[in-house]
């Protein structure tokens, strides 16, 4: 007979235990705890601002409407909508949220302790214009997201995947960027950075060949070959921060919808 004491014991589902068909992925899944503040603003806040996934068209008027009243807006179809694809912590999202209160951010991300601690920074700086959707992007954007339903795309330092043979793992690839490009408006924008100089290379070959996509830099700005100058709404972060000391490169790619 086997030892009641040594049974395996069960614990709670969590985000990270959630299943995901063997497809392409938006992302990588990452051990990490959360830690007691995150839990509070999951309980308290998640009810609010996280947004469940749906095999069908999100009602962005219902899922903004706080925010829509926060503004003083008696329709919310008058904000601006922007996808993130992978937050990290949430210091840049909510950064640009509280720079931007008249647009709203719809922010996918899996990691459950970087899903509680944008929860957090939500509750910290009293912002409305954000909801996350703790699952995989690419599942987001087939089912949840009309055609010519964003303003914009935020996808900041997704994993370079730098060795060689792993390139093919990386986010940015046509197929993806195809997705994005039918979901922006006519101007709407698709704004990628890195700091890894290979992948800036790739993004730059992969949205160039994006018919639905141009690159306004070239025009504006020739002498950064196709880059963009870092956007003012973008923050430096504290890792981009200690890459340029060291004397590391970032590179912003922006491209505009025709």
């Amino acid at each position: 007979m086997s030892d009641p004491a040594r049974a395996p014991r069960l614990r709670p589902q969590t985000l990270a235990d959630v299943a995901y068909p063997k497809t392409i992925k938006s992302f990588v899944r990452r051990a990490g705890r959360v830690t007691t503040g995150q839990t509070k603003a999951f309980e308290e806040l998640g009810p609010q601002y996280l947004l469940p996934y749906q095999p069908y068209a999100i009602d962005f008027v219902a899922a903004y409407t706080e925010a829509a009243r926060a503004r003083c807006q008696n329709d919310s179809k008058a904000a601006a909508t922007v996808l993130e694809i992978g937050f990290g912590m949430g210091e840049a999202t909510a950064h640009i949220a509280a720079l931007l209160p008249d647009t709203n951010f719809l922010c996918c991300e899996v990691h459950e302790p970087g899903v509680g601690a944008l929860l957090k920074r939500i509750g910290e700086q009293s912002l409305h214009n954000i909801r996350i959707c703790a699952h995989d992007a690419v599942e987001v954007i087939d089912h949840m997201l009309p055609e010519q339903s964003l303003d914009g795309v935020h996808i900041f330092f997704p994993d370079p995947w730098h060795k060689k043979k792993h390139n093919k793992r990386r986010l940015i690839q046509p197929p993806l960027v195809a997705k994005l490009a039918a979901r922006l408006k006519i101007g709407g924008y698709l704004h990628c950075a890195t700091d890894w100089q290979a992948y800036a290379e790739q993004m730059l070959e992969v949205l160039r060949a994006e018919p639905l996509l141009k690159n306004t830099a070239l025009a504006t700005h020739p002498e950064l070959q196709g880059y963009a100058p870092k956007p003012h709404y973008r923050p430096l972060t504290k890792f981009e921060n200690r890459g340029i000391k060291l004397g590391h490169g970032v590179w912003d790619v922006v491209f505009e919808r025709v």
